[in-house]
């Protein structure tokens, strides 16, 4: 190995200078691939520079190897990230649900800031596979990685929001029902919670089941909430909280004693929590879809 591979006291890991005399390419040309395509290195030094690991190196090997082969960068960064065993058959998606490369897509524009590419690939998703199924295939799993790289490199919060602000437009994109009789729905996130999105793909996806609803936002106050409720007499509420101690402040009780509106809570902040009786509890969005259709009597629409 030659002089200054590695870094400094950092048994299993390189300088980006190393790294590029590991793989005989060029550190212009490992910079390129980490902002296009995410392919960088996930560890800090001291300061804060950036060192690659021997599970970077292992994806660089493979992404030398297929560039080296012909396969072009996008194409060949898209099999790394999405395979990192090596090669594989070729992907074969599930009938009715879209291939790992569109999340992986989904990523790559984010990463680049890309808000209109991500955008206009949750906008496709959604007119080929519907809300529901885009939300579990492309859009949670692409938020969870995006996420999971904050927790590891301590940046990409930017990306994270052009992730969201992308899909957010794709889901907004929905066209709303025609409204008769009232409203059915009236989605709403606890007091404190900033996370809305979730509540935003049950909307859309309720859209497409020609039911109507209200989406009240991140941060409801309980007096708010209760206003709303009131005035509204939606058919069933339901509320979302991503963690234990903010459904804690939620009016669970006070919603079920004072109005006649059904409720369900969904998200993991609830998982723990003693509920009153009658309160539904729905797990993914299909099922909280299943729940609000099953209150307000209506059938499930098929896609054709």
């Amino acid at each position: 190995m030659s002089g200054g591979a590695r870094a400094p006291g950092d048994g299993g890991e390189w300088t980006p200078g190393g790294a590029a005399r590991l793989l005989g390419v060029s550190p212009s040309t490992l910079r390129t691939w980490d902002h296009r395509y995410g392919l960088g290195p996930a560890a800090r030094g001291a300061g804060k520079h950036r060192r690659y690991t021997e599970d970077d190196l292992r994806r660089l090997r493979r992404m030398v190897a297929l560039t080296a082969r012909g396969v072009a960068p996008a194409a060949a960064a898209a099999r790394v990230l999405d395979d990192d065993e090596g090669d594989g058959p070729p992907e074969v998606a599930p009938a009715g649900r879209p291939p790992r490369s569109v999340r992986t897509g989904l990523v790559r524009a984010a990463r680049r800031l890309d808000e209109p590419s991500v955008a206009e690939i949750g906008t496709k998703m959604i007119a080929e596979y519907g809300v529901e199924v885009a939300w579990q295939d492309v859009f949670a799993p692409a938020l969870t990685a995006l996420g999971d790289r904050i927790t590891v490199q301590g940046n990409g919060v930017d990306v994270e929001h052009i992730a969201s602000s992308g899909i957010l437009r794709a889901l907004r994109a929905v066209p709303h029902p025609e409204e008769s009789g009232g409203v059915s729905a009236l989605l709403a996130c606890v007091p404190e919670e900033q996370h809305s999105l979730p509540l935003e793909a049950l909307g859309a996806a309720l859209s497409e089941q020609d039911c109507s609803w209200r989406h009240l936002g991140a941060r409801v106050p309980r007096a708010a909430l209760l206003d709303a409720t009131a005035l509204l007499h939606p058919v069933v509420v339901v509320l979302w909280a991503h963690e234990r101690n903010l459904a804690r402040l939620a009016p669970v009780e006070d919603l079920v004693r004072c109005s006649d509106s059904a409720v369900a809570v969904a998200g993991a902040g609830w998982s723990s929590l003693d509920l009153p009786p009658g309160v539904g509890r729905p797990t993914s969005l299909a099922d909280a879809v299943d729940t609000v259709l099953a209150v307000v009597g209506r059938a499930r629409r098929t896609r054709r």
